[in-house]
């Protein structure tokens, strides 16, 4: 009698299997995914009533407002990534896992995107209603598509700190304060380039922007993919 070999999933597999798995057990609870879109609604209405508009453009403040309601919510996925392994030690059935760690966090930051992007899909909208933008002739698209490159980067370093932070006393307060400065370099380029969408600028202007988030997106993921390893040991 032969016996039965069993081959363990791909990288690519893995960090499938561990995304949906995430997506499911937040799609059940949608606990912190309606948080995060009640802090993006609460802070489009809460900045709109409290800004003068005949002191400042609405065009002039919307980019600030998305990219500071983005980083924020983002941060309240970023922390359950973990935070949802904590219960009955889940952790260590995943670790115990034939599978590699570098799949394990290219899953959870799938997950995290995912999740990220949902978030983005319902504010974005929300804003450029509030603040009556001019979303049309390609300008939506050009926002979306530097929305997505940012997120990949915030995702990546987010989702490394969050793995650093999760089995600290004082994680809520950590994970903020060590992902803040490594969201900078991603911030800034894509809340220009924003900006500059918004004023109707040509797509040709922001060609060094973009190169400078996919170059960012580039050395994140990989940075913290290696990294993550590292964050499990004892």
């Amino acid at each position: 009698m032969s016996a039965t070999s069993f081959s363990p999933p791909g990288v690519l597999a893995t960090a499938w299997l561990v995304a949906r798995k995430d997506l499911v057990i937040e799609f059940r609870t949608r606990s912190a995914f309606l948080a995060a879109l009640v802090f993006a609604l609460l802070a489009v209405v809460i900045f709109r009533f409290s800004w003068d508009p005949t002191a400042v453009a609405a065009i002039d403040l919307a980019p600030g407002v998305l990219w500071v309601i983005f980083v924020f919510s983002g941060l309240l996925g970023l922390h359950r990534s973990f935070g949802v392994e904590q219960a009955d030690r889940a952790m260590d059935g995943l670790l115990a896992a034939p599978v590699s760690r570098e799949a394990l966090f290219l899953g959870k930051a799938l997950a995290n995107l995912l999740f990220v992007a949902g978030v983005q899909g319902i504010a974005i909208p929300a804003v450029a209603l509030f603040y009556d933008l001019p979303v049309g002739g390609g300008v939506l698209a050009g926002i979306l598509t530097v929305a997505a490159m940012a997120a990949v980067g915030l995702v990546a370093v987010g989702t490394l700190f969050s793995a650093m932070t999760v089995n600290t006393r004082l994680a809520e307060l950590l994970l903020p304060m060590l992902a803040l400065p490594f969201f900078v370099p991603v911030v800034t380029p894509a809340a220009m380039a924003t900006a500059r969408l918004l004023a109707g600028r040509p797509v040709a202007e922001m060609a060094g922007l973009l190169k400078m988030l996919g170059a960012f997106d580039m050395i994140f993921v990989v940075a913290c993919t290696l990294a993550f390893p590292y964050t499990l040991e004892d």
